[in-house]
């Protein structure tokens, strides 16, 4: 299990830094809109974001 999860973790690290590596000024283009968002929206987006992994966890299993 904990194989499993480490795993997922760093494919997690690896995708997060495909951005920031490729395009540096969008990212940061993308991190200063998101710091005009409200706390209501940042929750919506990290729970679509959530739901989204679950059904695919659900999908790909």
């Amino acid at each position: 299990m904990w194989h499993d999860f480490l795993v997922a973790l760093a494919l997690v690290m690896v995708i997060e830094g495909v951005l920031p590596f490729l395009n540096p000024e969008g990212m940061r283009r993308i991190m200063q809109a998101t710091l005009k968002l409200d706390n209501r929206s940042l929750r919506v987006g990290g729970l679509v974001s959530m739901l989204l992994g679950v059904a695919t966890l659900y999908l790909v299993n």
